[in-house]
């Protein structure tokens, strides 16, 4: 469901009625009398309509975490907010930059359209940027030629779909300022070369079943979850293109399962 778009049309006839009211319909009713339902209630809905389409487009976005991926920083059911103009102020509905702000920095978490079907919403680490080369081998992750440090922080384990019980390792990995979680699965193999698929600067990269190296085309980002083995992310589909950015997602703003995690900001 494209819900901006829906917002747009509901913003557009719902204006059209109150402008119409206020310039034509207006004029042929007595003085302080109401018009037909179908005047009154758009007048009424389109204040509401209007705010709630500004902030989704211009400022902040709920989302909610459907999946795994991005364990331990972000857990399934989680609701978010997505900062809409730290990367730049952007078209509602086109998604078109007309305003830049600032860059998307590595180690944030950004929420984008997924390339092989904008129409969905995925939220990942952001792990490269244009011109890097990103390489990731016997599970350490390499950033042009420089291993990102990582500190071992125990053994993590959490319920997947199913009720299975996964046993993870868990390390802080730390990018320049950023430092986050994320989790290793030792008995996971490091690539399913099988899952990589075809996708535009495929050329940009190598792989094997020890790994891959990419380097990140202009205009491309390289994304990956935090939860390094069971996450779906740019080593199988490839770059994200900065037409598809959305946010940064910055805080947890509530947990049906867990309200402990309310108010969490987002690392």
């Amino acid at each position: 469901m494209n819900f901006p778009l829906i917002m747009l049309i509901l913003l557009v006839i719902t204006g059209g009625i109150s402008l119409l009211d206020r310039f034509a319909l207006r004029r042929h009713r007595a003085p302080e009398s109401q018009g037909p339902w179908w005047v009154e209630y758009p007048k009424s809905f389109f204040p509401v309509i209007l705010i709630v389409f500004f902030l989704r487009s211009f400022l902040v976005e709920p989302f909610k975490i459907p999946s795994g991926s991005m364990i331990p920083t972000l857990l399934v059911g989680d609701f978010i907010l997505v900062n809409k103009y730290t990367y730049g102020i952007r078209l509602p509905v086109a998604n078109v930059k007309i305003m830049p702000v600032n860059e998307p920095r590595r180690g944030e978490v950004m929420v984008f359209r997924y390339p092989e079907n904008p129409s969905m919403d995925y939220i990942k680490r952001i792990i490269g940027v244009p011109g890097d080369t990103v390489t990731y081998r016997d599970k350490q992750l390499t950033i042009n030629n420089i291993p990102v440090k990582m500190a071992s922080d125990g053994e993590y384990t959490y319920i997947e779909s199913g009720l299975n019980y996964v046993y993870s390792r868990r390390f802080h990995e730390s990018m320049g300022e950023q430092s986050h979680s994320i989790l290793i699965n030792p008995e996971v193999p490091d690539m399913h070369i099988a899952g990589v698929r075809p996708f535009p600067h495929r050329e940009n990269c190598s792989y094997n079943d020890r790994g891959f190296t990419c380097k990140v085309p202009e205009g491309n980002y390289f994304t990956m979850g935090d939860n390094r083995d069971s996450s779906s992310d740019s080593r199988y589909w490839g770059f994200v293109p900065e037409q598809n950015i959305v946010g940064k997602a910055f805080m947890i703003w509530w947990n049906f399962s867990d309200l402990t995690r309310i108010g969490l900001s987002i690392k």
